[in-house]
Order: C-alpha cells, then sequence, then structure tokens
C-alpha cells in the first residue's frame, strides 16, 4: 500500500473512528448504569444493529434537492400540502419493501432480475434514463452543498467547493471498503434529525399543522399541480427501487454468501429485520419532509417570503426569523443529506447499467473488479460537476430530472410488481393481494404524476 493510499484511507477512517470511540464510551457508560437503563440501551442498540440498507435508502431520499422542493412547498403554499408527508409514507414504505424482497428472496439486484425476466429493451431505456434523471439530480445537489458551504464560510471558492466535494465523494466510493462505507452512510442518515429540531425551533402551530396533516387541501391550479408532482418526483424516486434491492444483496455479500445460489431464498426473521429496517428509513425521510415543510410554511410563509429555489436560501431565509441556530442547523443539514444522497444516487446508476450488462458490480469490489461500475460513478458524478459550469438553472435540472422519473418511476413500479406477486420467482414470499393493490395505487399516482411534470413543461 502506498503512503498516499494510507493517507487517504485514514483521512477517510478518521470520522468513523471517532464515532467508534463515542459508541465505545457510551458502551462503557451504560455498563455503569442501573439495570433497568441497561436493558433499554441493549433494546435501542438491537435496534439500531437491525436498521441498514433500509435506513440509508429512506434517508437518501431527502438529499438537497428535495430539501428545496418541501421548502418551497412550505413556503408558497403555506401548511396546505402538508397531508402528502403521511399519504407517501406507506406508499413509500411498501414498494421499498418489494425491492428488499426481491433482493434478499432472487439474491440478485433489480436491474438483473429484470433483465432475466423481461424484455432487455425496457431494461436499457429506463436505465438510461435513470442515469440522466440521477445525473441531473446529481449536478443540483452538489451545487447546493457547495452553497451550503458558502453560507457558513462565506470567503470559500464556489468552483474550489463543487470540485472539491465531487473529487471527495468520488474517492470515497471507490476506495472505502462497504463494509465502512455502509456504517458511513448509516450514521450519515442522522443528520436529518437537524431538520426535525430546526422546524421545532421555528414554534409552528401545532394545531393547525395537525389539522392541516390529515385533511387534504387541494386546488387544481398549474402551481400545485406543479409542486405535488415535484414532490412525489422526488419522494418516490427510480432510484431508491435499484439501491435498495442491490445494497441487501451487498449486505448479504459481507456476511459471507458470495455466490447467487447462496444467496437465495430468505428465512422469516430475515423478512422481519428487513422490514423494521425499511419502514424505519421511510418513516424517517417523510417525517423530515414533514417538518421541513411546517418549518418553511410557519416562517416564510408567515412573513411573505413565498419563492425559494434552493435549499440553502431556505436556510439564509429562516435566519432572521427562527434564529441562527435553526440556520445553522439547516445548514449542516445540506451538506450532511449531500454526502449521504449523491453517492446513492451514482451508485444506483451504476448498479443499474452494470447489471443491465451482465458485468460485475458492487460496491465490495475493489476498482480493478469493477471498472464498469466504478466508471459509471465517476462518469456521473463529473457530468454533474460540469453541469455546475454551462449556465444550467438548478430548479430547471430537477423539473427535468422530475419528467424523467415521472417516465421512468411508472415503468419500474410495474416490473416490481409484478416481480414480486410472481410465486415462480418470490415463493412464500410473493405479494400479498392488498400490498399488490397499494403497488397498483402508487403506478396510477406515478403516472399521472409524470403525465403532470409534463404538462408542466408546456409554456
Amino acid at each position: 500500500m502506498t503512503k498516499k493510499k494510507k493517507i487517504l484511507e485514514r483521512t477517510i477512517e478518521a470520522p468513523a473512528i471517532g464515532l467508534q470511540k463515542s459508541i465505545d464510551g457510551g458502551q462503557k457508560l451504560a455498563s455503569a448504569l442501573p439495570i433497568d437503563s441497561k436493558g433499554s440501551i441493549k433494546k435501542a442498540q438491537d435496534y439500531w444493529q437491525t436498521l441498514g440498507p433500509g435506513l440509508t435508502t429512506g434517508a437518501s431520499d431527502d438529499d438537497p434537492s428535495g430539501i428545496a422542493t418541501y421548502s418551497q412547498t412550505g413556503a408558497q403554499f403555506g401548511f396546505k400540502l402538508l397531508w402528502l408527508a403521511p399519504l407517501t409514507f406507506p406508499l413509500m414504505a411498501i414498494i421499498q419493501e418489494m425491492c428488499a424482497r426481491i433482493g434478499l428472496v432472487t439474491g440478485r439486484g433489480l436491474a438483473a432480475n429484470i433483465r432475466t425476466h423481461f424484455s432487455r429493451k425496457i431494461l436499457y431505456i429506463s436505465t438510461i434514463f435513470l442515469f440522466a434523471a440521477n445525473t441531473f439530480n446529481i449536478g443540483a445537489d452538489i451545487g447546493a452543498m457547495a452553497s451550503a458551504f458558502q453560507l457558513l464560510r462565506p470567503s470559500l471558492n464556489f468552483t474550489f467547493l463543487v470540485i472539491g466535494l465531487t473529487a471527495f465523494i468520488i474517492l470515497l466510493q471507490v476506495f472505502t471498503p462497504y463494509t465502512k462505507y455502509a456504517k458511513y452512510l448509516k450514521w450519515l442518515a442522522l443528520i436529518l434529525i437537524a431538520y426535525i429540531i430546526s422546524a421545532i425551533l421555528a414554534h409552528p402551530n401545532w394545531h393547525t399543522v395537525f389539522n392541516y396533516s390529515f385533511i387534504p387541501h387541494l386546488s387544481f391550479t398549474k402551481s400545485d399541480l406543479e409542486l405535488i408532482c415535484a414532490i412525489l418526483g422526488t419522494t418516490v424516486t427510480p432510484y431508491l427501487f435499484f439501491w435498495q434491492t442491490s445494497q441487501e444483496i451487498e449486505e448479504e455479500i459481507a456476511a459471507g454468501q458470495t455466490t447467487i445460489k447462496s444467496r437465495r431464498g430468505s428465512s422469516r426473521d430475515e423478512i422481519k429485520s428487513m422490514r423494521i429496517d425499511v419502514w424505519s428509513g421511510m418513516f424517517l425521510s417523510n417525517l423530515v419532509m414533514f417538518f421541513i415543510i411546517a418549518a418553511c410554511a410557519s416562517v416564510l410563509f408567515t412573513h411573505g417570503i413565498t419563492n425559494i429555489n434552493t435549499a440553502s436560501q431556505a436556510a439564509e431565509a429562516l435566519r432572521p426569523f427562527a434564529g441562527k441556530l435553526s440556520f445553522w442547523l439547516f445548514a449542516i443539514g445540506i451538506l450532511g443529506v449531500g454526502l449521504l444522497a449523491i453517492p446513492v444516487m451514482a451508485g444506483s446508476s451504476a448498479y443499474a447499467i452494470s447489471e443491465s450488462m451482465g458485468r460485475r458490480q458492487g460496491l465490495s469490489n475493489k476498482l480493478r473488479q469493477g471498472y464498469l461500475f466504478y466508471g459509471v460513478i465517476i462518469i456521473s458524478m463529473v457530468i454533474g460537476l460540469i453541469l455546475n459550469f454551462v449556465g444550467l438553472n438548478p430548479i430547471k435540472a430537477l423539473i427535468y430530472a422530475a419528467v424523467l422519473n415521472g417516465i421512468v418511476a411508472p415503468i419500474i413500479i410495474i416490473l416490481i410488481i409484478l416481480i414480486a406477486k410472481n410465486e415462480h420467482i418470490m415463493g412464500e414470499w410473493k405479494n400479498g393481494r392488498i400490498t399488490s393493490y397499494i403497488g397498483w395505487f402508487l403506478f396510477v399516482l406515478m403516472t399521472a404524476s409524470g403525465l403532470a411534470a409534463i404538462y408542466a413543461l408546456i409554456p
């Protein structure tokens, strides 16, 4: 191992080492606590160990672009669309559970299953659209992270930040072993708590919040439809489907199940743990969405600030009304979720393309073992970087990504449902009737959302 590589690995490992020391210190403290407290801590530790791919997948859904969308929703419409958070939670959880179950039972990623059971043309077209949508999102998110850095340190140069962030994320994905990388992502998911605290500090009217949470308020204006489409497009996105399935495979490989044959089938305990993981991750994702909309509705909408284009702009707008702490939490949250979401987007494109072409893939492989896989990650990151210098407005990038996701998502959802309900493929773990019905409802909803996104582009 070269000296430079040692320095790089030590730099990347430093946050995890710090976290591990904190955990070790916490465990020593726990050993000195009364028996009842130790029992509660043990339960919390067991629950934390259960969490994995579902948590990181759900957390990555609240990327900087999603934060900007939720912020604009609250700023423009107040609490009016808050009901979308509890609506999308079970829909997201059920479709992601299908994806996880497909990975656990078949031992293959989503793209590999589609390639085996359906037309490859459908897969290739969907994969190309997925790559394009993810790349637009990556570009917007890199720019959002750089802007968030500038909020905290205005003297920093935007170009330097964009290039530095891109290089750091690429090196992190390429040179960090999967077992360590998965731990980083898991801990980064906790940064989302910053948004919940930030919203509480904004002191919203909780009676009004809960009133709008469960009673839909909707008027079919073009602006309403555009934001609903944007919320659905940024919440139920195809990259989550591919990432969730592939991460279940990565976890099995990390546990020593290196062949497809050894990974086929699943036990009741594995399915139970997966469901806890997935539903927890999707709950966190939608809870954060809920609180961001509530915070911006109670602060920005109330003070007449109704136009938010980026997540960093939302953080800046909150400062004079919600205080410096709320501003800092919001800005730091952008950086944390960006470090989580961008690798997930680039990785999902790499999984989809590699599996579509029948090539070796996975973060568990070293660079020389997966040139195509890592090549896709590097290319998508570099194109995302370049988008920040060609004059493409971040909001337009998100609209294009929403349209592409709106086209791809319904197609992929159909294929997921057909695989998950197929007894020949899934055996005893096939979809139940209600699960399939909810999946078809999501398909109809996302199809309508895709058509609305296309309509929104028409002058």
